[in-house]
């Protein structure tokens, strides 16, 4: 679909919006609070068919968790230093190689870029009285928006992804009907004898 002329509105783009939908409708249903991060998880994880968005749904729940750990690990240290605006210029770019490194060891490079974000956004955003339970709930938030997305690409499939499974299924008819052809030739031969 095109709306004047370069833009196209494609089907991934429609099933993004749609996990984004869910994700703002279940944070509402539940009362859960802001979907922003749950929204961010779903953009980030819907890939162009299924399996790359499973795939790619793995590689952002370690990135997640990654960089939710060292977020914590930087508000833990944040809470030791009275300066704390100059404790975060130097924690915060720390915390981010660290991420980085740990990720490309992990050899989650896909990741990366999540878990810095994950990193970034709790780290610039956790209200003072919150640390370790408001670190677990923006995972479980990356978690849910990563659930939608998957959800969202399984249930709405692409046309080369059903093209892909056509394909697949008329190449066993072709085996079974091979098969067929295999035995039904043993059976003349078995009547001529």
């Amino acid at each position: 679909m095109f709306i004047g002329g370069k833009f196209h509105l494609g089907l991934r783009t429609i099933k993004t919006s749609l996990a984004v939908m869910l994700c703002i409708i279940f944070f509402q249903l539940t009362d859960r609070g802001n979907p922003v991060i749950a929204s961010l998880g779903a953009v980030f994880a819907l890939r162009e068919d299924i399996s790359s968005s499973v795939n790619f749904g793995k590689s952002r729940v370690v990135a997640t968790l990654l960089g939710g750990v060292n977020a914590l690990l930087y508000y833990f240290f944040l809470r030791f230093f009275d300066s704390q605006d100059i404790v975060q210029v130097i924690l915060v770019p720390v915390f981010v190689a660290l991420t980085i490194a740990i990720s490309v060891g992990l050899d989650n490079k896909t990741g990366v870029i999540g878990s810095v974000a994950t990193l970034l956004v709790i780290a610039f955003t956790i209200p003072k009285s919150e640390s370790v339970l408001y670190v677990i709930n923006r995972v479980v938030d990356t978690f849910i928006g990563t659930f939608f997305a998957i959800a969202i690409n399984y249930l709405i499939k692409s046309p080369k992804e059903d093209k892909g499974a056509s394909i697949e299924e008329k190449l066993l008819k072709i085996k079974e009907k091979e098969r067929e052809i295999t035995q039904l030739k043993q059976d003349i031969k078995d009547l001529r004898r």
